[in-house]
């Protein structure tokens, strides 16, 4: 390793709060190197972002740092006032939050915001600054600076907004970049641009750069090492190569598991049990509750680091039995073989939902404005015991057509038949027996589930609406905990109570109250980490199978979508390009922009390089949709005038096989998806 930038020594860092003293560190060691990418990986609550904060020395009002050091640059940065840290703190380190939306001034141009940063740090000159900041958003690639610079950060897609707090972050050249979860809620697009960036920057700024996330298909591409964190304590750490081909600690190995893999043949699966309570400290292996390999040792102590190899560490007493048995404990079961579609339970037939921006005033005074035509001519048919997803990136329509289809949102045109199992035949439905028969799982649970009312309250509401007494509402909220895997206990608290996977539970249990036909799923495990996904996962599909429910799941994870659907339609600019099986539109894509999708999925292994196709530029605005195909403006296999002047339909490529291209289908069949380069 070249000489040391950060080295974190023994840290140690817990909060201070009513129930008691959280540890969220514990004696925590580990060092980056000049020029050296070090990811950091571990579920929601391990200590990730408090290790960020720590380092910056920039902890909640409540938070402690009690033992260790942070040495900087040869610098204690623990021995340092506000002042000095001031003086550090954007110069010589700075960070890159999750959402760019919280860190970015709404009511600034964005150009005005980075050329701040220039003035404030180091006193430059108004026009000076300015152009200093235009040299900054063309290294972060964002197209045409100066018009961009004068944008204010609503009017940027959530790429770009990420993008111009990465610039921020580069502005006065720092020696350490933390970037925290800065590509967590991407689509696969918007995310394989961000790693190509971020890899360009390790090239060109030579910054060390601390990156923490999730998400273990990015750490491999673009860390050089990586550092596993279990509830506070680093369990494992070495380079990307030995720890995701040779994980030597339990929870390492769980993690990979629990990651649905676009390539891989079998199911991923959950790491049971959950974090331990961080007021209660403990004697034992930290992770030996949820531990497959334990021993009598784990329950006595913890472990030390062991060295598995040079320079690759495990926290384990047993790292040679957990490395040698990765599939201990039920063997992964293979991926489900898709069940062909029943009869149609739902049918939409030429949706559109069109938004008019025009206020009162505009119509007055007669102006207008085109309308949002978020979605735009959609048809299709979800069969009884479905799985149907629908995937795109970000404004695509998903979430729109979604609402559409429960009712949440009226149809500008078009039809949504829903025909109660009885094919061909629609059913004409009362708003209420509509409700009890279709639900909808949100993606966010902080924000679908009310914080000011109680598990219980949030449960029998919809009992409460169709008339059940409280002895019933009590008996079935009772019985929907226990299908949804949680505690009765749980009834008595309030969501923020809750952790991320066990508020989704929540939601899942309110919308199983009626006993739903069907269930639309709105990216509902979007925010959560890998092995609560799974989890959360397996229960949806648990109960799909045992009450024969049929299902539209929305989603920008296509490695997800891979390992649960039968079918899936993908979405561009409202409208849909290409339609069809699973198995069959993963393997052999047809239309350019599937393809487009499916080669920016990352891969768990750093020596798998995949030669993505890269679609320039940004989707188009819905109110200004190009004329033609509406994908002829981004399209690598543009075809000229035809793309750009004619509008194509969904025709067959194959059996229960849609396309909407001008291309053949016998020249898209045998089109190139991606490249995959596995290093010898």
């Amino acid at each position: 390793m070249k000489e040391s930038v950060l080295k974190v020594k023994n840290l140690s860092v817990h909060f201070e709060t009513p129930q008691g003293k959280v540890q969220a560190l514990r004696e925590v060691n580990l060092q980056i190197g000049a020029e050296e990418t070090l990811g950091i990986a571990g579920e929601s609550g391990s200590g990730k972002s408090t290790l960020a904060y720590a380092i910056m020395n920039y902890l909640a009002s409540n938070g402690r740092i009690s033992g260790g050091k942070i040495m900087f640059m040869g610098e204690n940065l623990l021995g340092k006032d506000r002042n000095e840290l001031r003086k550090i703190w954007g110069n010589r380190i700075a960070m890159v939050y999750q959402d760019p939306k919280s860190s970015l001034n709404p009511t600034k141009q964005i150009g005005i915001q980075i050329a701040e940063v220039f003035q404030i740090h180091e006193s430059l000159p108004k026009k000076e600054a300015w152009d200093r900041m235009l040299k900054l958003l063309n290294l972060v690639n964002i197209p045409d600076p100066s018009y961009n610079a004068s944008k204010y950060p609503h009017q940027l897609s959530g790429g770009m907004q990420q993008r111009v707090i990465i610039a921020m972050a580069l502005a006065c050249g720092p020696n350490l970049l933390i970037m925290d979860e800065p590509t967590t809620g991407l689509d696969v697009t918007t995310q394989a641009r961000m790693i190509e960036l971020i890899e360009d920057l390790k090239k060109q700024v030579k910054a060390s750069i601390l990156y923490i996330t999730h998400d273990l298909s990015v750490i491999a591409q673009v860390s050089d090492r990586v550092g596993i964190l279990y509830a506070g304590e680093l369990v494992e750490i070495g380079s990307v190569e030995a720890v995701f081909h040779k994980p030597s600690h339990p929870y390492t190995i769980g993690l990979l598991g629990a990651l649905p893999r676009i390539e891989l043949e079998k199911q991923f699966k959950p790491i049971r049990g959950r974090l331990p309570d961080l007021t209660q400290v403990r004697a034992e292996c930290v992770f030996y509750p949820r531990c497959d390999h334990g021993a009598g040792i784990c329950a006595e102590r913890s472990p030390e680091l062991q060295e598995v190899e040079e320079g690759h560490f495990a926290k384990c007493f047993r790292w040679k039995q957990a490395s040698g048995a990765k599939d201990v404990g039920p063997e992964p079961e293979p991926l489900r073989k898709p069940r062909p579609s029943g009869q149609p339970i739902l049918e939409t037939q030429h949706v559109r939902k069109y938004y008019s921006e025009t206020k009162y005033l505009g119509k007055w005074l007669g102006l207008s404005v085109p309308v949002v035509k978020a979605v735009d001519d959609v048809s299709f048919h979800i069969g009884q015991g479905d799985v149907f997803a629908l995937v795109g990136e970000s404004g695509c329509g998903k979430t729109t057509l979604g609402r559409v289809i429960t009712r949440l949102l009226k149809p500008t045109a078009g039809r949504v038949l829903f025909y109660k199992g009885k094919p061909k035949r629609e059913e004409i439905f009362l708003k209420d027996e509509f409700r009890r028969k279709v639900q909808i799982v949100f993606q966010h649970p902080d924000s679908s589930l009310n914080p000011m009312k109680r598990i219980r309250s949030i449960i029998e509401r919809p009992l409460k609406l169709q008339g059940l007494s409280s002895m019933e509402r009590t008996k079935r909220a009772g019985a929907l905990l226990d299908l949804v895997k949680l505690d009765r206990g749980y009834l008595g608290r309030y969501p923020k109570q809750l952790s991320g996977g066990e508020k989704q539970r929540v939601a899942i249990a309110r919308a199983f109250a009626l006993n739903p036909e069907f269930i639309v799923l709105d990216e509902p495990v979007s925010s959560l980490d890998v092995s609560i996904q799974a989890s959360i996962i397996a229960l949806l599909m648990e109960l799909k199978e045992a009450m024969d429910l049929s299902l539209l799941f929305i989603s920008h994870d296509l490695s997800l979508v891979r390992h649960i659907a039968n079918r899936v339609g993908v979405m561009y600019l409202g409208r849909l390009c290409e339609l069809g099986e699973v198995e069959e539109i993963f393997s052999h894509p047809y239309h350019p922009y599937t393809r487009a999708l499916l080669s920016s999925v990352p891969v768990p292994d750093p020596t798998i390089s995949k030669k993505s196709i890269r679609l320039e530029g940004s989707v188009p605005s819905a109110q200004n949709p190009p004329k033609g195909c509406r994908f002829n403006t981004r399209c690598p296999s543009k075809r000229g005038k035809v793309c750009e002047e004619q509008s194509p339909a969904l025709i067959a490529a194959g059996e229960g096989h849609w396309v909407a291209c001008h291309i053949p289908a016998d020249e898209l069949r045998n089109a190139p998806s991606w490249e995959r380069v596995e290093s010898q």
